[in-house]
């Protein structure tokens, strides 16, 4: 899992084109560096998804054919709801990444909204729409569970 979550944070790096941050000793949590840099993060990634959706709508149209074969007719529709259910998960990823780049703007970034906290920078680069600190998170995971969620 952690391993997992490392190249995932890599791979979104790598996606805006940025090393991973390097704090500095002393250095203000979410100066204009650091904001500039979750910027750079979150823009990559919400055009790659917006370029993805491009993608699959050229993609659905040059491929949309009138099989004669049923099962081939079949297939086709199964890969096309696949392709859709998986754009209607990045749709509602990109209002997540919409409303994270606002809070960028309005200096809420970084910060726990449960309890106040810095959410932190490596946390931040493997998830940057996260909302909540660790532990927060993790005792919402909790409660979820508990409730059967």
């Amino acid at each position: 899992m952690v391993e997992t979550t490392i190249k995932a944070s890599l791979n979104l790096l790598a996606l805006a084109g940025v090393e991973p941050y390097k704090e500095k000793k002393g250095e203000e949590y979410m100066n204009e560096k650091q904001l500039t840099h979750f910027k750079k993060i979150l823009q990559a990634w919400h055009d790659q998804i917006v370029g993805e959706a491009s993608r699959t709508v050229a993609h659905m149209q040059d491929e949309a054919s009138n099989f004669p074969d049923p099962a081939d007719r079949a297939t086709q529709e199964e890969e096309f709801s696949l392709e859709l259910r998986t754009r209607d998960r990045e749709r509602k990823l990109m209002k997540k990444i919409e409303s994270t780049l606002k809070k960028l703007d309005t200096d809420d970034f970084g910060y726990c909204e449960s309890c106040g906290i810095e959410i932190g920078i490596r946390r931040l680069e493997a998830r940057p729409t996260a909302d909540l600190c660790f532990d927060c998170k993790t005792l919402a995971e909790v409660r979820e569970k508990q409730m059967g969620g």
